[in-house]
């Protein structure tokens, strides 16, 4: 675990559910899920790790086998492991089901001290046995519920997860703690590769905040240097994540892969997305439905303002995800034979147009983490405008609420540019545009965010880089 960076608020939700368990003496059961390789496991077994082998653990990861087979894993794990029951299991029991492997971790438990019991990839589990819930409901509510016994369950198939724990379902209402593991914000990018503010926005937009990307970055390596070693490789985390990461969200949704690639190339619109993809109609709906509110990786966005609309735009939600596919993707063949620099060069000439657009979202997102605070009014939510026609677009739209805002309390722009400051014409840009957006008015505030710095001091906000990453 050398090299450990960040993840400390997950921690400690960790180490207050094993706090509780001591006082009470009763079972804690968290739910953990998260992206694809966004460190979920690694966080767990950090979190172990801390515990300098005072507490006992199995750590049990599925691996999309039958449930005999998985039982079979289970059992291995058992005995190799510090808990009570490992010296039952070494001695030859064999689990016939789930129900006796877990009953077995309750009725041996110390109740004098806690344990934890991890089962990783709980969703494989629920694919070969999806009785395995109704299970697991059962011996919780019975058993390890009553004794000091840690369980954590962990999954990447984030509806999945999500839908579990929902109303109807047998582990409804179970977990005492539910937790969403998010990629490294920027700034916890910019502490692991020792990168200053601005540099930081731009491994963030390569590697996502994943943390096996961002370790095989190296520290104090520049954007150029990184992609130019992970390009020369085929088996770099830079290019096989994406690959794994398609093959397990879409293992038979061929059409949805279409769709998510028409989107990751730059297509927004439904129209747009329509004819680069061939899909139309209901077919393309399912498939965006499949994108946006299963799987989570297409956010669907709409103009914020005091007038609703209904133009939709799509973008890829992950950073990485979003550079794989308008980069690495379409160019793996040059990269497999050994061709890489071409598609550094590639990225270095579409680079400046396709960062001004992807810092978008981080921007916005860091804006909003400054909220509330006086400087932008009665704001509490973040977004952008624009008109069908684009004749209107507006990077930052800030109102009390995302729904029906009474009003907009301030409008910006960004200019992410290498080395050209804000100036008086992006100044007066945003005030012209501006201007027509409903919900505007003689008090809406404007604020500026520039990679470069201002040239202009006619703005109420100015933000760069470095006050973003401290968001």
């Amino acid at each position: 675990m050398a090299g450990f960076v960040g993840r400390e608020r997950y921690l400690r939700v960790l180490d207050e559910q094993l706090e509780q368990i001591r006082r009470s003496g009763e079972g804690r059961f968290v739910s953990i899920r998260g992206r694809r390789r966004v460190g979920k496991s690694r966080l767990v077994e950090e979190f172990l790790r801390r515990q300098e082998a005072s507490v006992p653990y199995v750590f049990f990861t599925a691996s999309r086998q039958s449930s005999e087979r998985e039982l079979s894993l289970f059992a291995d794990e058992v005995a190799g492991s510090d808990m009570p029951a490992a010296d039952v299991v070494r001695g030859g029991l064999a689990f016939d089901s789930w129900d006796a492997a877990l009953a077995l971790i309750a009725s041996t438990a110390d109740r004098s001290s806690p344990a934890v019991v991890v089962m990783d990839e709980f969703p494989y589990l629920v694919e070969a046995d999806p009785a395995i819930e109704g299970t697991l409901q059962k011996v919780w509510d019975r058993r390890l519920s009553r004794v000091p016994i840690l369980l954590i369950l962990v999954g990447s198939d984030i509806s999945m997860m999500t839908a579990l724990t929902e109303y109807g379902r047998p582990l409804y209402g179970r977990p005492t703690r539910e937790m969403v593991v998010e990629p490294f914000d920027p700034s916890e990018t910019a502490e692991m590769l020792g990168l200053s503010a601005a540099d930081a926005f731009d491994a963030q937009l390569v590697t996502g905040g994943l943390p096996l990307i961002a370790q095989s970055w190296g520290r104090g390596n520049d954007l150029w240097g990184f992609l130019s070693g992970a390009l020369s490789d085929p088996t770099s985390p830079l290019i096989v994540s994406g690959e794994r990461v398609l093959a397990a969200e879409f293992p038979v949704e061929a059409q949805a892969r279409d769709v998510l690639r028409a989107i990751g190339v730059g297509e927004t619109t439904f129209t747009a997305i329509s004819r680069s993809a061939g899909i139309s109609g209901t077919p393309l709906a399912r498939s965006l439905e499949l994108l946006v509110e299963r799987k989570r990786v297409v956010s669907a966005d709409r103009p914020l303002s005091t007038k609703p609309s209904r133009e939709t735009r799509y973008h890829v939600a992950d950073p990485y995800l979003r550079f794989w596919l308008r980069f690495v993707g379409p160019r793996i063949e040059e990269v497999e034979r050994g061709r890489g620099e071409l598609v550094v060069e590639g990225i270095r000439r579409s680079w400046t147009d396709y960062r001004g657009k992807a810092v978008e979202p981080l921007v916005r997102e860091a804006v909003e983490r400054l909220l509330p605070d006086r400087r932008f009014g009665e704001a509490r939510y973040v977004g952008g405008y624009w008109t069908r026609t684009n004749d209107i677009e507006i990077d930052l739209v800030g109102a009390e609420r995302e729904a029906k805002p009474r009003r907009v309390e301030f409008v910006g722009s960004i200019k992410w540019r290498e080395r050209s400051p804000f100036d008086r014409r992006d100044l007066g840009h945003l005030v012209s545009q501006s201007q027509r957006v409903p919900g505007t008015d003689a008090a809406t505030l404007t604020v500026g965010v520039s990679r470069s710095g201002f040239e202009v001091e006619d703005l109420d906000v100015k933000l760069g880089p470095e006050e973003l990453l401290e968001a």
